[in-house]
Order: C-alpha cells, then sequence, then structure tokens
C-alpha cells in the first residue's frame, strides 16, 4: 500500500508501537514527522530509517505531559510544512500497580496530563494544520483499559483513568469534526505483541490463537485512513486471547 501522498505525524515514535507505525509509514512512502520526548530518541528513529532509503523523515522533541512543548511542536511544523494530513495520537505512558501508591503523585499526574491532556492539546494545536488537508484523519491508540468493564490491564488506576479520558474525548471529537470532514479513528487494543520491524524479515505469526500484533493494528489503521471520504470508521475494538 503507497502513502507517497500523506504527510503523517506520530507522538511516542521513539520506541514500541510509535516506532513500528513510524518505520511502516515512511517504507510505504509518506512523509514521516515524528517526535519523542528526548529529541535523541526521535533522532535515533530517523537516523535508522534513512539508512533504510526513507529520507522524507523529520524528528522532533515532544513532551505531552508539557503544553509549551507541544505548541512549540505544533508551531515548529507549521513553519516548515504548512499542513499534514494524518496525527497519529499514539504516544502514552505507563504506570502499573494495584495499589494507588504504587506510583508517585509524579507519575500519577504525568500518566494523566501526557495521556488525557496531552491528546487534547496535540489535536488542538495541529487542527489548523488538518484543516488546510484535503484527507485531514486523527487517529488515537487508546486501550481496552478505557473501557469500564474491562480489567485485564495491569496498569495503575490513573492508567485506566488516563484512557478512558482520552476515549471519551475521541469520541466527542468523532462527531463534532465530523461536519468539516475531519475523521476521528481510535483503537482500543488490550495487550498486543510488537516486534522489531527492522530485524529478520518482518513477517510474524497472525493466527487465531497468536495475540494481537502491532502489525494487524497498523493494518487498522492504514485501512481506515485509506477508505474513502465519506466512510467514517470511529473505533476498532478488539478481543483478547
Amino acid at each position: 500500500m503507497s502513502n507517497a501522498n500523506l504527510r503523517v505525524v506520530i507522538t511516542g515514535a521513539g520506541r514500541e508501537m510509535g516506532r513500528s507505525l513510524a518505520i511502516r509509514y515512511a517504507k510505504s512512502g509518506a512523509e514521516v514527522l515524528l517526535s519523542a520526548r528526548n529529541i535523541e530518541a526521535a533522532e535515533k528513529v530517523r537516523y535508522e530509517l534513512q539508512t533504510c532509503g526513507c529520507t522524507r523523515v523529520h524528528a522532533f522533541a515532544c513532551d505531552l505531559s508539557d503544553p509549551a512543548s507541544i505548541r512549540a511542536f505544533a508551531q515548529a511544523v507549521e513553519n516548515k510544512f504548512g499542513h499534514v494530513d494524518v496525527l497519529i495520537n499514539n504516544g502514552s505512558p505507563w504506570a502499573e500497580g494495584q495499589e494507588l501508591d504504587a506510583a508517585s503523585d509524579e507519575e500519577i499526574t504525568n500518566v494523566i496530563m501526557s495521556c488525557t491532556a496531552g491528546t487534547v492539546l496535540m489535536i488542538k494545536h495541529f487542527l489548523p494544520l488538518l484543516r488546510q488537508s484535503e484527507r485531514p484523519d486523527i487517529v488515537n491508540i487508546i486501550s481496552s483499559s478505557a473501557h469500564p468493564l474491562t480489567h485485564d490491564c495491569e496498569g495503575h488506576a490513573a492508567f485506566y483513568a488516563a484512557k478512558a479520558g482520552q476515549g471519551r474525548m475521541a469520541e466527542t471529537l468523532s462527531l463534532r469534526l465530523r461536519e468539516e470532514g475531519i475523521r476521528v479513528i481510535s483503537l482500543y487494543p488490550p495487550k498486543f505483541d510488537n516486534s522489531d520491524p527492522l530485524v529478520g524479515d518482518g513477517q510474524v505469526s497472525r493466527t487465531s490463537k497468536d495475540r494481537l500484533t502491532s502489525e494487524s493494528l497498523i493494518d487498522c489503521i492504514q485501512f481506515a485512513v485509506n477508505m474513502p471520504r465519506d466512510c467514517f470508521i470511529r473505533r476498532f475494538d478488539f478481543e483478547s486471547v
């Protein structure tokens, strides 16, 4: 699948799912604007992709818990590019533990600020750039933890709260932005496997007995983004193994 005409912004792209998204989109021809909390992490992924022959890759620093950092990221993108086609809100810190005191006050605040407020602010400040696109899409990697009756995650209560808030925000914006032709596509995966797409032949087992993979999640994203503009796929829900 070619994405040669797309300009894609990806948060949390310095590792794991965000890195896999950056690699897949860059290898399919898209121009990728990847961000990470630390610029070194973003630059490392950019270098990996340039080594593979993907030259339209740009690295930025963005701390999702810091409104000023988000504003600076959006301003830098506007100054250099003018518009973006797809915003993928992937970045999200993790906190675990069943007891409230398993996480520090700072960790709890960081999870909620980065995941919930950070996603809202990313959309707010990139919306003017999306409005300049002929095919604007917002993609949110949420979690099955956002569902009120799901308790199969080992995350801290703050993680559940952050993902629930992110989910409600996404549902609301999907309705409110539809009149502008801006689609809001959200994924609610359970725990999934993320193999390194630059190691080996890139083929992983994806049978009905296997746990969900990042490859399949990215397939869902690219399917929804590449559908005709009359097709608004609001959400993907997944069964856990």
